[in-house]
């Protein structure tokens, strides 16, 4: 809850090698400086334990929205578009543009523990545009997921704690959405995809990964006002008595609600798992992961049509739908439905205890997707209906495969609106008139451009690019066929 992605880095960039500007000779310059910048708080981020890495998030995504501005200007004016409120940003291309990104969801053969996939060479302005959103959108996710830390680490919380936690990762997750969505509009993206771009930046692992944010921040509004959630939780906490003496309780008629958002939540992430299955060198833990969504997913939603079946039929029918979540969740109630015995019952209690080490330790918890935490409320709400249906009103227990085939359509809950990226001002594009000190050079960063960030200490040189057909689908090809005329982009 989100998946734990982990957050690339880059070389050294000096676009005033690559770009100069008649009109705002400093744009280059200033760009150069932002993004080293970026990269070494990259780098930065890369190095820090676990723990620490949540509260570093907000100065990457600062560096982000600082470079972008300046990023997707030099974009535009290379593809003779406009610029802000400038109309005439005149850019001169003198060479191709070659970085080096780490590609973090490409599946490694590596087997030597430690060692990742090494950083991958791309030329094109488009690539570096491509890999910057994502890993802004990649920022955003990982964000939610820190903010939805302290629903799981058995901390103490108040309901407005939980409300505030939960609403500031909706919100995470709807601009990961937007960015990944806004990446997908650009052109140069379906082109660089056909010219064989890595996995991370091909449309088809973009489109999974927002619609994987669109299931999480779908699913994340049914977490919001779930009591049932919140009373596990709380009894975990050793010193919480509260649930002692008041037990959950939800209206029928957002039980219903609920469970249709819930299985929207479960069409997203089933059409995310579709999209990131089919990519060929994709890590398989990504879309495993939402997999698993999509099963805590469909199995909340047919735990809330058993409180909604509860309070219509008894608790024979709440019964059923329960065991209908089980098996939607992967777990088989043992005979006579009182949960796990025997070994099948410690490994669960095993399970459960290494993940919630792993919440306390800041590793990478809820690769389950939630589901996990989705089996201890139907245990727990399992346990009080057989209770109540041996004692008070006895009532057979249906089968529960008709009543899963026949749960409602979904119902979307948010309607996202189109990310707007960062653009420079009219102020700011007219100081960028002002030719740059002489004396002045770009801040090249602090931190050593070297290949060997955990790739084993192993360097990967530049090579000479491509010229033909390195920048499909742009404002020109370096080195084109015909000879006559030479552009960059």
């Amino acid at each position: 809850m989100p998946y734990p992605l982990t957050l690339p880095t880059t070389s050294t960039l000096h676009l005033p090698q690559i770009y100069e500007s008649a009109t705002h000779p400093s744009l280059p310059l200033t760009a150069t400086t932002l993004r080293s910048i970026l990269k070494d708080a990259l780098k930065k981020h890369k190095r820090l334990p676990s723990r620490e890495k949540a509260l570093h998030l907000p100065l990457i995504h600062d560096a982000l929205t600082n470079y972008l501005p300046y990023l997707l200007a030099l974009n535009s004016a290379a593809g003779f578009g406009d610029v802000g409120a400038e109309q005439n940003v005149d850019l001169g291309v003198k060479g191709p543009l070659v970085v080096e990104w780490r590609c973090t969801l490409t599946a490694t053969t590596m087997t030597t523990p430690g060692l990742e996939a090494p950083r991958v060479k791309l030329v094109g302005l488009h690539y570096e545009l491509a890999f910057t959103l994502a890993t802004l959108a990649a920022t955003q996710t990982l964000r939610a997921r820190a903010q939805l830390k302290v629903l799981f680490d058995g901390s103490v919380i108040t309901a407005e704690q939980r409300t505030s936690a939960i609403t500031g990762a909706m919100k995470f997750l709807l601009e990961a959405y937007g960015v990944y969505q806004y990446l997908l509009s650009l052109p140069s993206v379906g082109a660089a995809a056909a010219a064989g771009a890595p996995v991370d930046v091909q449309p088809a692992t973009l489109s999974g990964l927002a619609a994987l944010a669109l299931a999480e921040a779908t699913l994340v509004v049914v977490a919001k006002d779930d009591p049932f959630a919140a009373a596990v939780a709380e009894e975990r906490n050793e010193g919480n008595r509260e649930w002692m003496y008041r037990a959950p309780a939800m209206p029928k008629v957002r039980a219903h609600l609920f469970a249709r958002i819930a299985l929207a939540a479960a069409e997203h992430a089933g059409a995310a798992q579709g999209l990131l299955r089919g990519v060929r060198g994709l890590d398989e833990g990504v879309w495993r992961y939402a997999g698993e969504v999509r099963r805590c997913a469909r199995g909340k939603a047919a735990r809330f049509l058993g409180v909604d079946g509860e309070v219509e039929g008894g608790a024979g029918l709440g019964l059923a739908w329960l065991k209908g979540a089980r098996g939607e969740l992967g777990e088989v109630a043992e005979e006579g439905g009182r949960g796990k015995k025997g070994l099948r019952g410690l490994k669960a209690g095993w399970k459960e205890r290494r993940e919630e080490r792993k919440v306390e330790g800041g590793g990478e918890w809820g690769l389950d997707g939630g589901r996990l935490e989705e089996v201890r409320v139907v245990a727990m709400l399992e346990a009080k209906w057989e209770r109540e249906n041996r004692t008070v009103n006895v009532q057979p227990v249906p089968a529960w495969e008709p009543l899963i085939a026949s749960m409602p359509s979904g119902r979307e809950y948010h309607s996202p609106q189109p990310w707007t990226p960062p653009v420079l001002d009219a102020g700011t594009l007219t100081r960028m008139r002002v030719p740059p000190d002489p004396d002045e050079a770009a801040f090249r960063g602090e931190e050593p451009d070297s290949g060997d960030d955990g790739d084993g200490g192993k360097r990967y040189g530049l090579r000479s690019p491509d010229p033909v057909g390195a920048f499909p689908g742009t404002g020109g090809d370096y080195g084109a066929r015909s000879g006559t005329s030479t552009s960059y982009y």
